[in-house]
């Protein structure tokens, strides 16, 4: 029995994959409707999703299988589902990033940022979550936190007093952008080195973590979740318009400085102290662990010397980026895209400006030509998981309508109309955000937005008022780790333990459902119209179109 039960418990993947699909059995055999094969597949994606037993990218590759079998969609329209306008977006906006990490933009901002709040402990570690945010909302999370921990990593061998070399420059602080998480050195504790010093490194490198999912929730490319809830939208509500980047910002964004202002003071309090003087304490004598650390930066910064033009050429393009996109479709007026009605969307630009970097010789005439990236430069950073992920929550999505699916969970879910709009909204929020901490973000938006359109269709409300906190606390995987590669990568660094992420986490998570859920009861109802049901959502029967 004892080698039976190691061997099961060695091959549980195996087990899981197997019996998963044979549990789930009776519903394609016994029920054998359209729903109840949808609903088969479904739940076995959605296990998967949550236990890994095998890559996210393949198990979204399912519907490609079982939708043809099931004869619920042939398998040429179940490709099509594999390739939207979202990709278009990620290519585009990967192009940037490549450009902004090759050329060392990340590190000018980061470093920028840092000086303008100051040394003091409390300021610093504002400055770099500021940073971090900052390049989240372009960025992908976990190259954000990749570009800032080496800097922060440098800084804080400072603060803590590492002494090293005899005295001499230590030469792991020079950044030269090929710090990682596996060759970081993990700072010694030397006995002159104070609890109070350990505890401000511990929240500093937490900081970086959670201000990466913080700011990537504030711009639409700024987090895989965003994206997937955009595209699904404009394949279930085609005529639903309202969702663009200058809205979306306008939303998230007020979120996104609130999460941060209280994240910052939650983890100041946890770890550092409860003495909130120095936010109106100014000038005074500096430390000499605060001096260490100014010149650290400063020297740090002398050292990227002035823009090189390809920073100024990445910086530009960013700029045009943002602007086109803001101006594309603003709402409160006719944006350039009334030029091209209907055919340009966030994506065409995104495209446009990212295919220049491979165009733009990133060198003078004087040098051998060299496009500013590279293929095998983008490669290396385009999230292709991601890509397949999203594509098999699209099918799903599809599968679901084609089949009727979405149609009889909406109907079965109506008597939920009873309860407060509110209320619902609470529960499905604190749903997700529990299950995101155990799952991919892309994988739990994946799964709960085919439950939650139908939620919001049964109970009559704006299925944005619905979505949109949902789809935002999809993000909010603070607790673990293994929650999101952001959080594994600071843990990676060794100065963190789990319960000093949990204990931190737990806090940050009522932080943002809160902060989600006063935006959307407050900005969010004039600037989507959240408190009337729209006419690009269907009426079910037993509901009059005309009453909100």
């Amino acid at each position: 029995m004892k080698r039976l039960s190691k061997t099961l418990w060695n091959y549980r993947s195996i087990c899981l994959i197997v019996l998963t699909p044979l549990l789930l059995l009776p519903l394609p055999v016994v029920v054998s409707t359209k729903q109840a094969e949808c609903a088969f597949v479904l739940l076995l994606m959605a296990t998967y999703w949550v236990t890994e037993v095998i890559p996210l990218s393949m198990t979204a590759m399912l519907p490609a299988i079982l939708f043809p079998m099931f004869g619920i969609m042939n398998s040429s329209g179940v490709a099509k589902e594999y390739f939207k306008d979202f990709h278009f977006l990620l290519v585009g906006v990967t192009c940037l990033a490549t450009s902004i990490e090759k050329w060392g933009l990340h590190r000018r901002i980061a470093l920028r940022l840092v000086t303008m709040v100051g040394v003091n402990p409390a300021w610093l570690m504002l400055g770099f979550m500021s940073g971090c945010a900052f390049l989240s909302m372009w960025v992908q999370n976990t190259s954000a936190v990749m570009m800032m921990m080496p800097i922060v990593e440098a800084v804080l061998q400072q603060i803590l007093g590492a002494k090293v070399y005899a005295g001499e420059d230590n030469p792991n602080l020079q950044l030269d952008g090929t710090s990682s998480p596996t060759t970081s050195i993990c700072l010694p504790r030397s006995p002159s080195r104070t609890q109070q010093d350990l505890m401000t490194c511990k929240a500093m490198c937490i900081a970086i973590a959670y201000s990466s999912n913080i700011g990537g929730i504030a711009t639409l490319p700024g987090t895989s979740p965003n994206l997937i809830f955009s595209e699904y939208l404009n394949q279930i509500y085609p005529n639903c318009n309202c969702i663009n980047f200058g809205k979306w910002l306008l939303l998230c964004l007020p979120i996104s400085v609130i999460m941060l202002l209280l994240t910052w003071m939650w983890l100041y309090w946890l770890f550092i102290g409860s003495d909130f003087k120095f936010l109106w304490r100014c000038g005074g004598e500096r430390s000499e662990k605060e001096n260490a650390a100014r010149k650290v930066i400063e020297d740090d910064y002398k050292f990227l010397g002035p823009m090189s033009s390809q920073e100024i050429f990445t910086a530009v393009v960013f700029l045009m980026m943002v602007l086109l996109w803001l101006t594309r479709s603003p709402g409160f007026m006719s944006g350039w895209a009334s030029l091209f009605p209907h055919y340009i969307t966030d994506a065409t630009v995104a495209l446009l400006l990212g295919l220049s970097f491979f165009i733009i010789p990133a060198h003078g005439p004087s040098r051998k030509y060299e496009a500013l990236i590279s293929w095998k430069e983008f490669q290396a950073l385009m999230p292709w998981k991601v890509a397949l992920l999203v594509g098999g929550g699209f099918a799903l999505a599809e599968g679901t309508k084609e089949s009727g699916l979405s149609l009889w969970v909406a109907e079965l879910l109506t008597p939920l109309g009873d309860l407060p709009d509110l209320a619902t909204i609470v529960v499905a929020c604190i749903i997700v955000t529990t299950v995101t901490e155990v799952a991919s973000n892309a994988a739990t938006i994946t799964i709960f937005l085919p439950i939650l359109s139908p939620l919001a269709e049964a109970i009559h409300v704006n299925p944005l008022y619905v979505l949109i906190p949902t789809t935002l606390c999809t993000s909010f995987s603070f607790l673990l780790p293994v929650s999101n590669p952001p959080n594994a990568v600071v843990f990676a660094y060794g100065h963190i333990n789990i319960m000093d992420m949990v204990k931190a986490g737990l806090g940050v998570n009522v932080i943002g459902v809160l902060a989600v859920l006063l935006a959307v009861v407050t900005w969010g109802v004039p600037l989507f119209s959240l408190d009337t049901y729209p006419d690009w959502a269907p009426v079910l029967p037993g509901f009059n179109s005309t009453t909100p």
